[in-house]
């Protein structure tokens, strides 16, 4: 079981980050947030949360997102809407290192 950690937007969630004393095991975060995109949180996180995995989540398909550079290819991805079963699968994917799938989508 995890503790879940909740943060309305990046500044908060950097707070939170440096204020926990336990390990954070996972980052679930918008692509597109205001002030601070979900990648940018994730890099800035990283040097204090080494082991930390990332789980991007957009509206847009993760081929936009790419070609423009909003989103690196190597970063794990879901796209929205998401169901809580292909949210808890793609986490768990992410969690146990499985980098063969890139996106976890309905029907696939």
């Amino acid at each position: 079981m995890y503790q879940v950690i909740e943060a309305r937007n990046a500044g908060e969630a950097l707070v939170y980050s440096e204020d926990h004393p336990g390990t954070i095991h996972l980052l679930l975060t918008d692509v597109v947030m205001p002030g601070m995109s979900g990648p940018a949180l994730a890099k800035r996180l990283a040097s204090a949360r080494v082991d930390m995995k990332v789980l991007c989540m957009s509206g847009y398909t993760d081929d936009s997102i790419v070609r423009h550079g909003v989103l690196e290819a190597q970063v794990d991805y879901i796209q929205k809407p998401i169901t809580p079963e292909a949210l808890t699968t793609r986490l768990r994917q992410v969690l146990d290192g499985a980098r063969d799938i890139r996106s976890a989508k309905e029907g696939t």
